[in-house]
């Protein structure tokens, strides 16, 4: 075993513990450190792939500016562990563990299916030139890719002036 593949089964483990703490923390602060780990552990996997804009994005963008905004609207909101009290067990929460487990099943079986021999699939010598780079990222972003970026902007917008109106009557 390579020393690439110890780091990768390392970094999936911390993935997937921290996707499991998100889920299972009581605060949702703790909830909120488990992503940005979480976030961690994938710019790793980015960086194993030689994919190093999209690992340094993956921090700067989310663990930095994402993360800043969830516990600012956190904070704001004034959740506490007494407020999260509640039915452990819920109808919601078995439907979703239902959910959960088959689409492990799917993933599982589409896993499976796949051919084992297949050929790596490679770039033609111009399209590598370029792949990666943070020219062809801003063209893909503000060309191809302009009305989703914008959409999901004042979507983050428009959750903050939401977070603000709820907790303004007890600020």
């Amino acid at each position: 075993m390579s020393g690439q593949e110890v780091l990768f089964w390392l970094f999936a483990f911390g993935i997937v513990g921290g996707a499991a703490g998100v889920i299972a923390a009581r605060s949702p602060i703790t909830s909120a450190m488990s992503l940005v780990a979480t976030f961690f552990f994938l710019a790793g996997i980015y960086v194993l792939l030689w994919a190093h804009t999209i690992a340094v994005l993956q921090v700067l963008v989310y663990a930095g500016a994402i993360m800043v905004l969830f516990l600012f609207v956190i904070m704001l909101l004034s959740l506490t562990e007494t407020g999260m009290k509640g039915p452990r067990l819920t109808f919601g929460r078995i439907v979703g563990g239902l959910a959960a487990a088959g689409l492990l099943v799917v993933l599982v079986a589409s896993i499976r299916e796949l051919p084992a021999d297949q050929a790596p699939v490679t770039m033609a010598p111009a399209q590598a030139a370029g792949f990666g780079s943070l020219h062809e990222l801003g063209k893909l972003l503000y060309g191809t890719w302009l009305l989703p970026f914008e959409a999901v902007s004042l979507l983050l917008l428009v959750a903050i002036v939401g977070a603000v109106v709820v907790a303004k009557p007890r600020i």
